[in-house]
C-alpha cells in the first residue's frame, strides 16, 4: 500500500543476555577487585589486609581466598561470553 512505511527491526549489537549482569556476576566482580586490591597492597606495602581484617579466624580468610579465586576462574568464563 502507499503511503505506508515498513520499520525493520535489526537485532541490537549487544544482546539482551550479555548486557545485564546477573548476581553471580556482580559478586564475582566484586571479590576479583578485592582481590586485587589486596594483592596490590602486599606488593606495594607488604600488608595482607584479609590477614589484617580476619587474621583471628583464619578460616574465614582462607574461605575468602578460595572464593577469589573462584571468582577470577569465573571471570574468565565471564569475559569469553562478552
Amino acid at each position: 500500500m502507499e503511503g505506508e512505511h515498513h520499520i525493520e527491526k535489526r537485532p541490537s549489537i549487544v544482546s539482551r543476555t550479555h548486557s545485564r549482569k546477573d548476581a553471580l556476576d556482580w559478586v564475582s566482580i566484586v571479590l576479583v577487585i578485592i582481590g586485587g586490591l589486596n594483592w596490590g597492597l602486599v606488593g606495594a606495602f607488604n600488608i595482607d589486609l584479609i590477614q589484617v581484617i580476619f587474621g583471628s579466624f583464619p578460616s574465614v580468610a582462607r574461605i575468602l581466598y578460595i572464593l577469589v579465586g573462584l571468582s577470577a576462574i569465573y571471570m574468565i568464563y565471564y569475559a569469553s561470553k562478552t
